[in-house]
């Protein structure tokens, strides 16, 4: 019936909001990294990350405010799109776009490459611990196989830049339309620009350095 998919609908739209401070956060933590090394290069990225990790990368931080966050958002926009009544924008939105792409293909490559992998217990990896793996590897990414590496980099930064952006005016306005904070669509693309250009650079000063 008509009434159970709106009401449907609205528990999926209040998961989803509520699920995305949980990431915002995150990527603010997760972020800072590759965007200090402007100032410090891998070093300052790599202590930096080190203290990121008490947040993100506990037994308790990484399973409730990292990855059941990201279930939660994902498997709740996908669920709403397939059995709303109106879809509030199409397919081909910016902020679909950067979702879909990001939580089916780009964010799986990361956290696979940088998080599983490195995790392997069988030789040569032999489990790396949070402590052994530093910017080094990131690094080593990208001297290594350079084109692949900035193309997977950019491309994920760009998209979760992007979609967080829009999203957090889609949330505003849902919540606090009459809000007069509501950042415009060119303030909101200044901010996703300076984000990407600081956190590339950042990873550019981090691969022009020598392997150690």
């Amino acid at each position: 019936p008509w009434h159970t998919r709106t009401r449907l609908s609205k528990v999926l739209t209040v998961l989803t909001h509520g699920s995305a401070p949980f990431i915002t956060t995150f990527l603010i933590v997760h972020l800072a990294a590759p965007s200090i090394a402007n100032l410090g290069g891998s070093a300052l990225s790599s202590q930096t990350m080190l203290i990121g990790r008490e947040y993100y990368q506990t037994m308790f931080g990484e399973r409730y405010l990292v990855f059941g966050p990201l279930f939660i958002h994902s498997t709740c926009a996908i669920l709403k799109r397939l059995f709303s009544l109106r879809l509030s924008r199409p397919l081909s939105s910016a902020l679909s776009v950067t979702g879909y792409a990001t939580a089916l293909f780009f964010l799986p490559i990361h956290v696979i490459t940088h998080r599983l992998a490195p995790a392997d217990p069988t030789p040569p990896i032999s489990s790396l611990s949070p402590s052994e793996l530093d910017y080094e590897y990131v690094k080593a990414a990208l001297r290594g196989w350079p084109v692949r590496s900035t193309l997977l980099y950019t491309a994920l930064v760009f998209g979760v830049t992007l979609h967080a952006a829009d999203g957090i005016a889609v949330m505003w306005s849902t919540w606090a339309p009459e809000s007069k904070l509501i950042p415009g669509r060119r303030v909101r693309q200044i901010l996703t620009g300076a984000t990407v250009v600081l956190v590339l650079n950042g990873l550019a000063v981090v691969a022009r350095e020598p392997l150690l």
